[in-house]
This record gives C-alpha cells, structure tokens and sequence, in this order.
C-alpha cells in the first residue's frame, strides 16, 4: 500500500507541475551539450565498468583501482565513439566521480595550453590531449597553500647548463594534497620559487616535470612520492592525493612555462605584462567552481525534494493519509532556496566560463586589463558558492530525516566529495580578504579620490554607484517598509547592491580601532552578494527570450526567491545601516520580506518536482534509494540494504570468538548473582 501510495504521490507531483522538460533542458545545459549528455549517459550506463552498485562497499584500495579503470574506459570510449574534447569532458561531467585523470583535465592541461610555450606545446600537447602521459598540478605545499607567494620549493636557473634545479630545501616544502601524484601522474607543472643565477629571488613561477618512467612508472631519480592517506568521511577515496620532495632535480629551461615570462640562456629574467599571470591555473579551476556548485546542489536538492515529495508524516487529514514532508513551511523553506541556489550558480558559471575564454584570449595577445576583475570576482564567487553548496548539502541531507544519513540516501557521499571546497584553490576565509581588498581599492579611486567616473565601473564594483548620489526614496519611516514591492526583483537587487556599498564605505572608515572580527567575511560576502543579484537581474531579463511564457514566468519567480533569500541572509547588516526602516518596539520592518519569501515558496511548490527534473538526472546519475524518478524510495533503500555483505550470513563470523563468549561469561554472572 505505502510503496503504491509512494509511486502516486510521485505521478500526481508531476501531472501539478506547468514546466516543459525539453525547455528546461535546453535552457540549463545548452540546446547542443543535452543532446550530448543524453547520448553519451547511455553509452556509460550501459557499460559494466561504470556500475555503482558495489561501490558502498569497497576498501580504498578498490576504491582507487576502480577509478583507474574507469578513467582508461573512458579514453578507450572516446577513442572507439570518437568523442571530441567537448563529449570528452561531458562524459566526465555526467560521471561525477572523483577519478585519477580529473587534475590532467581541470589543470595540468589547460595551464599548459594557455601559459607553455609554442617549443613546450609543440612537444607534449599531443601526448597530453590523447594521455599519452597523464599530468597534475603541484602547487600546495605542507606548510603553505592559499598563500602562493610564500612556497618553499626553488627552481634555480643554472646558466653553465641551461637547466633549472628543483629543490625541496625542508619538509614543509614538500608538495601535498595534490591530486593524482600518489601512484598515477607522469608528469607535473610544479609551482616554484625561481631563483636567478645572482640569488635574486622573483617569486613563484611553473615548471613542466617528469615524475615517473614512461616505461615501468618507477619514480626518478631525485624525486620522493608517495599517497598522503584516507581523506575525512571517506572522500575522494578513488583519487590519489599524493606528496613529493624534489632532491636538486634538473630539467631542461625549456621546461619553465614560459608563455608570459621567461629566463633568457644566460640567466637574464623577462618580466610577465603582469604579475600575478601565473595564477592563471587557480582562476580556472575557480571559475569552473561556480557551475559545478551548481550541479552538485542540484543533485542534493533533486533527491531530497523527490523523497520528501512522498514521505508522509505527521497528523492524518481527510484522505486517511499523513501529509507529505515536502508540504510543511519548515520543510520547503529549507530545500526550495537551495533549488534557487542551483539554477543561479548553473548559469552564472556558464557565463563565467565564457568570461574566462574572453580574458585568456586578451592574455594571448599581451591584455592583463581584465585580470585584476577576474582574480576579484573568481574569488567572492568561489567562497559564495563553496559556502552555500556545502550548506545547501547538509540542509538537503537533513531535511530527508534519519534515512538521509544512509549511504544509500547519496547525498552524504556527495557532501564528503564537496566539503574540501571550502580549503582547497584558496582558504574561503583568506579569499574573503582580498575581495575586501579589491573592494577597498575600487572604493578608494571611485568614491575617495574621484579618479574613475561612473562608466569605469566594472560588474564587480557597480554596486559603488549607489554612494556617489544621493540614495533616492530608500524606506525610512517605521512602516515604510510594506511599500517595497518584493515581488520586483530589481528591489532585492537594489538593497544589496546599497548594502554592499555602505559595508564597504564603514570598512574603509573604520577608525583606530580597526574592523571588527568578521568584517571581511561579511563585506566580502555582501560585496559578491551585489555583484551576483545583479547577474540574476539580467538572467531574469533574458528569460523570454530564452524560455518564454509559462516556463519564464515560474522561472522568474525561482530567481526571484534567490535574491529574496539572499537578502534575508544579510539583514543583520541591512538592518545596521537602516536600509528597510528601523522600525519600533511593535513592528518588525524585515515581516513582509518573510512573508514573501513564504509565499514564493508557496507559489513555487506545485513546480518543485518539474524544476529538480530540469536538471535532467537520471536514477544511474543520482545513485540514490531516496530520489528515484518513480518514487520507489523504501523498496528501492530495502533492496540495497540486502546488498550489504554482512548480510550474506545468517551468523557473523565474530559470534564463536566475541559474541558468544560475552554471552556465556554474561549468563554465567546473572546465574552467581542470583545464587
């Protein structure tokens, strides 16, 4: 009964929702990449090497071997289907399991492509695009990682030889935490501090270097590595995080990436156009975290929403039946934002993406004026959607009650793959610091020292437009704040965006006292909240002509509840600069904000199961008992919990050793006792 009411629950979610898949699909993933997904999800589905079945239950040893296999498949796949870069990396996308070769693509790769030179690309980029060899990326070390500037590693420039020397000179230079250097990688570009032949050291710099024999994978001479060990809650088991230590290894000055600068056969430093060039890797990988937020959400947010679409608990109503979980405000005011977070993170790291094509190509051609905005806005946004993923992760897993703990469940194994987010590619915190200092830098120019005019703002500093006028109208009276219309967007996006500029104007006159604690991370947080309604304004704009009609208008109210969300999460500050009235001891000026973002959910509901099924996920890509398609969630946990191996005994191996003798020696001294 409860299995067929669970099934119709499921049907009658779908029947109340008004989207049209095939427009969500398209919108979400591009009319040509959903083609390409759907296609090659069958190839891979079908294929035994990607069964996910058995996978609770292997060692990490297994764990690992497995990844191997699934990343030579993968290439093998590739070259019997003849997959372009483009489905290459689709079949990646949709596979979602951390693997061996993902640093050789997300890395090593495309920094060898953008900062090698044309004698290093003309050499290896062939072998690196058919994983002739198989690359990572060295850049953290065991005492230093956010902090670039302060790496211990050298590569000194040897002019008698033409060589550079790579040298670890203390155990806390040794590289650490890199992915696919413990057993897998050939090669490496190594992130070193270069050192000329007059002991001038100027900073850290990349290098292209072998790691391992093309012939039996032994290590080289010179060089230690080794697998740094299991991983919190079990995650990334399948990769190889690895170490190394460089014992005065040369290799050729070709090697040296040397696209922007470069060391002259003499010894004689040519300077990059800009400094900070060879972070280009890390704003890569950081751009490429927005979109991936996106869909690492969307799973969390797609299961829970399909479970609690057909648990019912609670008091009983006419039909007979307990209401279903989805319904309770405490429930959907939880996991509908999260959706929200999805759609919005999915196509601003498309747009990002695109953003990040423009600057390399400016890069080329000797362009850095783009930088400076990319470096500000890749990091607010890597916190921003690191911090909310992880978030909506926990909320999603939470929100399922006790089974959302299971492996079963799916989004704890997901959670455990995310939450290093928050540490690797920049410490979130420190991130915060230098958007802040960015901020302070526009603030300064624009608003102190009147050196920029209006039209030179960028998207990342527009919000400062707000402090050179006037602020027209802004809610003042104590009740003021039921005139605002939350169901225009341009009404959050407005109070964030003047949020942001009056954080940033109290951080920059803080007084001898100095910011407090958590200023950074509040104004960091306000200033990428800004920037990011102001995108959702123009995704809103867009939606007509990208989806048009019913779909735009559920859409718009989605992207509407983001912006509503997020300023709900910085009241603290909207209320300490006044930005909706201050109220009096009977009123509360932040109520119809709430009860908007109440009614918006409420509005939102009868789509929620239309919209997670925009995403386009299937039952393999889920792996999840709790958010199969049909709704078959406690048939489908109660099978896979007969797949657990303790279970192909009726007696565990331990009785005749452990529990038996408990019992004995137990029954023996309840029998003394009673004598």
């Amino acid at each position: 009964m409860v299995v067929i009411q669970n099934v119709n629950d499921m049907k009658h979610a779908r029947e109340q929702s008004t989207l049209a898949m095939d427009k969500l699909h398209v919108f979400l993933w591009g009319e040509r990449e959903w083609e390409e997904k759907q296609r090659i999800e069958s190839t891979l589905s079908q294929d035994a090497t990607f069964d996910k079945s058995r996978k609770p239950f292997l060692t990490r040893t297994q764990l690992y071997n497995r990844g191997l296999a699934i990343m030579n498949r993968l290439h093998e796949l590739g070259e019997l289907h003849h997959w372009s870069h483009e489905e290459s990396n689709m079949a990646f996308k949709i596979l979602d399991e951390g693997v061996p070769i993902a640093l050789h693509m997300a890395a090593f790769e495309p920094v060898i492509r953008s900062q090698g030179s044309p004698e290093l690309k003309e050499k290896y980029s062939e072998l690196i695009a058919q994983r002739g060899i198989l690359g990572c990326y060295l850049q953290t070390e065991l005492a230093h990682g956010t902090n670039v500037s302060a790496l211990e590693t050298t590569a000194t420039y040897i002019p008698s030889t033409r060589e550079f020397e790579i040298h670890s000179p203390t155990v806390t230079s040794s590289k650490w935490w890199i992915g696919a250097l413990g057993k897998t990688a050939t090669h490496g570009v190594v992130q070193a501090r270069l050192i000329l032949p007059n002991g001038r050291d100027v900073g850290p710099h990349l290098f292209f270097v072998q790691l391992r024999s093309l012939d039996d994978h032994m290590v080289l001479p010179g060089i230690t590595i080794g697998d740094i060990g299991p991983k919190a809650m079990a995650g990334y088991a399948a990769i190889d995080n690895g170490f190394a230590r460089f014992d005065h290894v040369r290799i050729p000055r070709e090697q040296m990436l040397s696209a922007f600068a470069s060391v002259t056969p003499d010894g004689q430093y040519v300077q990059p156009p800009h400094a900070k060039l060879s972070y280009g890797g890390m704003l890569y990988i950081r751009s490429t975290m927005v979109a991936s937020a996106g869909w690492t959400i969307a799973k969390a947010a797609t299961i829970a929403i399909r479970y609690t679409t057909i648990r019912r608990q609670g008091t009983k109503g006419p039909d007979g039946l307990e209401r279903q979980v989805i319904g309770y405000p405490s429930v959907y005011y939880r996991l509908l934002p999260a959706l929200a977070h999805a759609y919005v993170f999915i196509i601003l790291g498309r747009n990002l993406t695109t953003a990040f094509g423009e600057l390399l190509n400016r890069l080329a051609s000797g362009d850095t004026s783009l930088l400076a905005e990319m470096h500000a806005t890749t990091s607010g946004l890597k916190v921003l959607v690191s911090t909310t993923a992880i978030q909506d992760l926990e909320t999603a897993r939470r929100a399922m009650g006790g089974h959302g703990y299971s492996e079963f469940a799916g989004v704890g194994r997901i959670y455990a793959d995310y939450v290093p987010a928050a540490t690797y590619e920049g410490d979130n915190f420190v991130l915060d610091q230098q958007v802040v200092r960015a901020a302070l830098k526009a603030f300064d120019a624009f608003v102190v020292g009147k050196t920029r005019p209006a039209t030179s703002l960028t998207p990342s500093t527009a919000y400062l437009r707000h402090l050179a006028a006037p602020a027209p109208s802004t809610p003042s009276s104590p009740r003021a704040d039921l005139a605002l219309d939350w169901t225009d967007p341009q009404t959050a996006i407005t109070l964030l965006e003047r949020r942001a500029g009056r954080m940033v104007q109290d951080r920059a006159r803080a007084g001898l006292d100095g910011p407090d604690a958590s200023a950074d991370q509040r104004v960091s947080r306000a200033v990428t909240d800004a920037f990011v309604a102001a995108q959702v304004g123009q995704i809103i704009g867009a939606l007509e002509g990208d989806v048009g009609g019913r779909d735009a208008a559920v859409l718009r109210k989605l992207y509407t509840l983001y912006l509503l969300a997020a300023l709900e999460g910085g009241l603290v500050d909207v209320l300490s600069f006044g930005l909706l009235g201050h109220g009096t001891t009977e009123t509360d000026p932040t109520r119809s904000l709430r009860v908007a973002i109440k009614r918006a959910c409420e509005e939102l509901l009868p789509e929620a199961i239309g919209l997670s099924d925009g995403f386009g996920f299937s039952d393999w890509e889920l792996d999840s008992a709790l958010g199969v398609y049909d709704g078959n969630a406690y048939e489908t946990l109660w099978k896979k919990a007969q797949m657990e191996p303790l279970n192909t005994k009726e007696v565990t191996e331990g009785y005749e050793h452990h529990i038996k003798p408990m019992l004995q020696r137990g029954q023996k001294l309840a029998a003394h006792v009673k004598l």
